[in-house]
């Protein structure tokens, strides 16, 4: 396998924690290479004398314009990363990073599969006792064509499958109601072509409380409304799990049966943790780009890795390729 490609100074944690999270994964045996300028080893007090380097000496700031610094920045470390996918000299990007700026140099670098219309962001949300929920488009199209939701079904349908196992995933249309009739035009006329598309099980529309359950495998929808259900569910996460805490020690006789409860509680925590995740992954795109949040410490890089990996032994670029071709002659 050809190296995932990290670059080593997006995030709020860099370089360090990201540098962490690769040295952990090459000791799970998987290759990185480090995108990153060339004084690199002097901002770490972590050895990377043994890691290949791909040099870069610009960096897009987290708060920067996407396209403007793709433009401007030609020797940045998510432009060099992208460029590394594109020219054989790595199997997949990663970042933690400015995420318009990663999806921009994905799309201007290794450019779009051919026939899909926008790339999306799939990103698992988790579920309590199941798999994962594949929602997409997470941010990266605030405004869609009904059409492109044809194809974020299929593409999330072929994620879930590969990375979940899920032989035939269950394609839900978000909306306002599970009635065919509800929801805006762009809905309205989605659900027609979804209704009428091969290549996938579409089940309908799909609430947002059915997001967090095991009775959809994957959500299709505008990247705007994508994006404000992820915050949401990231945001409402993080304060019941903060008040959850806060209630069990807000008394000895709570903190006493709280220590009991733990052993029971941490596996659903895990669940929950967005470090658990590794990240989500820019579909359409050819080539994989994997997407970690702005806070992601080690783990959250390992496992992003991890899931780089995955999806380049399952080849599924290629897989994507073929399918959007069959969707397209089916038309």
């Amino acid at each position: 396998m050809l190296p995932v490609a990290v670059d080593a100074m997006g995030g709020d944690r860099a370089p360090d924690e990201i540098i962490q999270g690769v040295l952990e994964a090459i000791a799970a045996g998987i290759p990185c290479v480090l995108v990153g300028p060339e004084n690199l080893a002097s901002l770490t007090a972590l050895d990377i004398s043994g890691i290949p380097h791909i040099i870069a000496n610009e960096i897009i700031a987290m708060d920067e314009d996407a396209a403007g610094g793709v433009r401007r920045k030609k020797d940045s470390t998510l432009v060099r990363s992208a460029e590394a996918v594109r020219d054989g000299a790595a199997s997949a990007m990663i970042s933690a990073g400015n995420t318009g700026a990663t999806m921009a140099s994905a799309l201007l670098r290794m450019g779009r599969i051919k026939g899909v219309n926008r790339p999306a962001i799939a990103t698992p949300i988790p579920v309590p006792g199941g798999r994962p929920t594949v929602l997409l488009d997470a941010g990266a199209n605030a405004d869609v064509q009904a059409e492109w939701l044809t194809q974020f079904a299929l593409m999330g349908s072929i994620y879930s499958k590969n990375r979940y196992g899920v032989e035939t995933p269950r394609v839900g249309l978000l909306s306002i109601g599970e009635e065919p009739g509800k929801g805006d035009s762009l809905r309205k006329e989605a659900f027609e072509l979804l209704s009428g598309a091969s290549g996938f099980h579409f089940i309908g529309n799909v609430e947002g409380r059915d997001i967090m359950t095991d009775d959809v495998d994957v959500v299709v929808t505008d990247g705007f409304t994508g994006n404000v259900v992820l915050k949401t569910l990231e945001g409402s996460l993080k304060t019941v799990i903060k008040a959850l805490f806060g209630a069990f020690g807000s008394t000895p006789e709570y903190q006493e049966h709280a220590n009991a409860l733990l052993p029971a509680l941490l596996p659903l925590y895990e669940t929950l943790d967005p470090d658990t995740t590794g990240g989500a992954i820019l579909l359409g795109v050819d080539g994989v780009c994997i997407i970690s949040h702005g806070s992601s410490g080690a783990r959250a890089m390992l496992n992003g890795i991890k899931v780089a990996k995955e999806m380049v032994d399952c080849n599924i670029v290629n897989e994507i390729r073929q399918a959007i071709g069959l969707q397209s002659s089916d038309q």
